[in-house]
């Protein structure tokens, strides 16, 4: 009696798994949903940013950094490889000059791709 409660139980499960949905989704083959909320790529509004560092002081994972000359003279730096994509720059960040996108950021071997920098305030004097 045990050994057929066994096979029932096992002919249950299979055929529960021919019917139901699959867990996984077809990336990258199919379009991927993304939940509410998603804190992809970060977008940086140069116009808006100040210089202040508020955001690289904030940053747990120290993916921002500001090498600074001058109140006027900066440069910001960021490190996609090190980011959490935690927000806290975004918070930080009284001016609005950072915010997140949808967009996915995946792993790269190109160097270019290792440090953006986000504005450089020499650069945009000229």
């Amino acid at each position: 009696m045990d050994k057929i409660k066994k096979r029932f139980t096992l002919l249950n499960a299979v055929v529960e798994a021919m019917i139901k949905q699959p867990e996984t989704i077809k990336y990258p083959f199919a379009a991927m949903e993304l939940p509410e909320g998603f804190r992809g790529a970060i977008v940086f509004d140069p116009d808006k940013c100040s210089g202040c560092g508020l955001c690289v002081r904030d940053c747990p994972a120290e993916a921002l950094h500001i090498n600074k000359k001058s109140r006027e003279e900066y440069t910001l730096l960021h490190y996609p490889a090190r980011c959490a994509y935690c927000g806290q720059c975004e918070d930080s960040c009284r001016h609005g000059a950072i915010s997140h996108s949808n967009k996915l950021v995946g792993a790269t071997t190109h160097k270019d791709d290792w440090v953006l920098v986000f504005k450089d305030s020499k650069a945009s004097q000229e």
